[in-house]
């Protein structure tokens, strides 16, 4: 079974960074999409950020420029490097891998980021 396990969430002020980290257990984690998502209080899940098995990145568009996703294969771990964060970034932040059918089937628990103004 995999499990997943996101840490580094925190309070920051507006224009802060954080670095979260997603650890990986379980499977075969160089065949994974791992995604970033997020969940602001009475808002839907949003797609934040996600990295192919090849490497292959893309952001939401109210991230880009601010966000890096990227993945280690020998730690087994895939970190979102948040930049200039804004009020508007808090949420908890949930870290999910995909298989081959590209169905995110796996979810971490979440981690907390809030950005005061």
């Amino acid at each position: 079974q995999v499990q997943l396990v996101e840490s580094g969430g925190g309070l920051v002020q507006a224009g802060g960074s954080l670095r979260l980290t997603c650890g990986v257990s379980g499977g075969t984690f160089n065949s994974y999409t791992m995604g970033w998502f997020r969940q602001a209080p009475g808002k839907e899940r949003e797609f934040v950020a996600v990295t192919g098995w090849t490497g292959g990145r893309y952001y939401a568009d109210s991230v880009k420029g601010r966000v890096t996703i990227s993945r280690d294969g020998a730690k087994n771990t895939v970190l979102l490097q948040m930049n200039s964060l804004k009020p508007e970034d808090t949420a908890v932040y949930y870290c999910a891998a995909a298989k081959e059918n590209g169905r995110y089937d796996f979810w971490g628990q979440g981690t907390q980021v809030t950005v005061s103004s």
